[in-house]
């Protein structure tokens, strides 16, 4: 079966970046979205606010981050018109 073409992935709550919430969902999903060639991997974090948007390039990912009133640009999805403020807040 091939890859999806987008993953999305809520943070869940940490205390800091040694955290296992925080390792589980930045470091372990990231290297197993990558060995399975997902085009376009989304991290939101509700807790710092922020989406991060990985896209696969030669097999590595490459993170590019948006905050606030950011619009988020999508090689999935380009014709997408959605801030941080509103993925992350939900509005």
């Amino acid at each position: 079966m091939p890859p999806p073409q987008l993953a999305v992935e809520v943070v869940s709550p940490y205390r800091n970046q040694n955290d296992e919430n925080y390792l589980r969902d930045y470091v372990d999903k990231r290297q197993q979205y990558e060995r399975r060639a997902i085009p376009e991997y989304w991290i939101i974090d509700p807790q710092a606010q922020l989406v991060t948007l990985l896209v696969l390039i030669n097999g590595r990912y490459q993170a590019t981050e948006f905050s606030g009133n950011q619009q988020i640009v999508s090689r999935i999805f380009p014709q997408l018109e959605l801030t941080a403020a509103q993925v992350v807040g939900g509005r």
